[in-house]
């Protein structure tokens, strides 16, 4: 994901732009070729179905929903499995859910909508609507534009960090952005960027004078009539909606319910709640270009811009499907991943936080939108749904029908199984019988950095403790590896374990600590 990318060019921007969002026009069939057509409709929704209830079962899903558009009408739409394992409940195409990083889709498009009204401009500077945010390189600081926050090449490395503690607010994220350490050279790769999509947020609210929540509620949720859509979580749970799932993890071999991963404090980026109903709103009002009832809410041009390739897609492609899929091409646009799949344009997206996923896909030329969502952690069948949706409702172009869910239980198995595999081998490089250079007690203190801020160590009944943050998540007690490295299972244990690795100033004290071997978390003692 860090390797150097070349720029896409002019030729591929110009075919990207070419795809068409319109509707086809089509002769008035005969009664007998509509009998037809439906018969065939519903042999594909009941193998459709049978798919869906196979593959909850195969992968473990307590509870899923998913919505199918085509040709502007909601063709699929419906619930499998339950809300909860703690509890009652079905899932319906009515049950809330998360839809986590497909929240940058409506990020995207309130900008697109601002531009229309030259409240700004794709190319203005970020400092002109956010003067507070700096970068690490000057030349970031001066040159990233308004586009450039959308689009994960800003050269900045990954900074989850920074919101996932818990504990920093909005502004205090952005203050710190200049204290990351660069990745690669501007735009000439990708690291995909969460803070930075907090930031376009941000510019939203400066340009339209409004904060992000409400240019969401009243510019996209209203005029789509998605009533049943919430962009945040806090603003979800004080609406007291009984129909709402719960996140699940498999943890030590049981799947347990789990709390959710707020993404507020950068909402722009993935804090958006909805139902499988109101995305099949948003799917028909971006199969249409941007229209609904006829109604533009933006424009052609700018509804366009947010589907060419800004970058190309890294050697190995952006998810592991890209083995089995095998795109001529991978982009990412605006918002949307883009690639080929059995000749036609696809833009997707998928959306991931503790205990949840969910997909969108969208097939422009044949008008085909798909929209899935689990409560369970990486449950990859998203993608096989997606991919069988688009099998069914767009035909496999003279290609031959494969079992998706099937072919991809393989891979990510295997992936787990080459996971197991490095894992052991890590653990086999322990030195055993070593202790560490000092008492317990002389590495307790705060550790500080400028950008991921304190790491605190304290005693607590003869173990050392570490918290990182706030929340259950972010704290663990430390267990001895070797010599001065330390292992630390944060909160319930989901993550695995992390490395802490003490130095030592020539005095003999305790200078700082490094997270997991990575340079660009080494903690400073106070």
């Amino acid at each position: 994901m860090h390797r150097p990318l070349l720029r896409p060019s002019r030729a591929l921007l110009i075919a990207a732009a070419a795809f068409s969002f319109a509707v086809p026009a089509s002769a008035q069939p005969s009664r007998a070729a509509a009998q037809k057509a439906a018969l065939e409709r519903a042999s594909q929704i009941n193998e459709l179905d049978a798919f869906v209830a196979k593959g909850v079962k195969d992968w473990g899903i307590p509870g899923l929903s998913v919505s199918i558009v085509k040709n502007d009408s909601v063709i699929f739409a419906r619930g499998y499995g339950v809300r909860t394992l703690a509890g009652a409940g079905a899932v319906d195409d009515q049950t809330l859910f998360g839809i986590m990083s497909t929240t940058k889709a409506f990020t995207a498009m309130a900008i697109a909508m601002l531009v229309d009204e030259h409240k700004l401009a794709w190319n203005d500077p970020v400092t002109k609507w956010l003067p507070q945010l700096e970068f690490p390189d000057v030349l970031q600081s001066r040159e990233l534009t308004v586009k450039d926050l959308l689009t994960h090449n800003t050269g900045l490395g990954g900074a989850d960090l920074l919101w996932t503690r818990g504990d920093l607010s909005r502004d205090e994220i952005l203050r710190r952005v200049r204290f990351l350490t660069p990745a690669y050279s501007m735009r000439n790769g990708f690291v995909y960027q969460n803070v930075m999509y907090g930031a376009a947020g941000e510019v939203v609210a400066r340009a339209s004078g409004i904060s992000w929540e409400d240019f969401i509620r009243t510019r996209i949720f209203q005029p789509l009539g998605m009533t049943r859509s919430y962009p945040t979580l806090g603003i979800m749970r004080a609406a007291h909606d009984a129909n709402v799932s719960s996140p699940h993890f498999r943890i030590r071999d049981t799947v347990r319910v789990i709390d959710d991963e707020p993404a507020d404090p950068i909402e722009s980026a993935g804090a958006i709640w909805s139902t499988a109903s109101d995305m099949a709103k948003w799917m028909r009002f971006l199969l249409d270009s941007g229209r609904v009832s006829g109604t533009r809410l933006v424009s052609e041009r700018n509804f366009h811009e947010l589907f060419k390739p800004q970058v190309v897609g890294p050697p190995n492609g952006f998810y592991p499907t890209s083995r089995i899929i095998k795109p001529h091409w991978e982009t990412y646009g605006l918002g949307f991943f883009e690639e080929d799949f059995r000749g036609r344009f696809v833009a997707y997206h998928t959306g991931s936080l503790a205990g949840r996923t969910a997909i969108i896909g969208l097939m422009p030329d044949e008008r085909v939108g798909v929209y899935v969502f689990g409560n369970i952690d990486h449950a990859e069948f998203r993608h096989a749904l997606m991919y069988k949706a688009f099998d069914l409702f767009a035909g496999t172009n003279g290609q031959p029908a494969r079992d998706w869910s099937a072919e991809f239980l393989t891979l990510y198995g295997d992936a787990e199984k080459r996971a197991q595999t490095a894992r052991a081998a890590q653990d086999a490089l322990r030195v055993t019988g070593t202790h560490p250079s000092l008492a317990l007690e002389k590495y307790a203190g705060t550790y500080t950095h400028p950008a991921w801020g304190d790491l605190v160590l304290k005693m607590d009944n003869g173990a050392l403790r570490m918290t990182l943050g706030t929340g259950a998540d972010n704290t663990g007690l430390l267990e001895h590896w070797n010599y001065d490295t330390f292992r630390v299972r944060l909160g319930d244990g989901r993550g695995g374990s992390n490395a802490l690795t003490f130095a030592l100033d020539p005095a003999g004290n305790v200078a700082s600590v490094m997270l997991d071997g990575s340079a660009q978390y080494v903690f400073t003692r106070r």
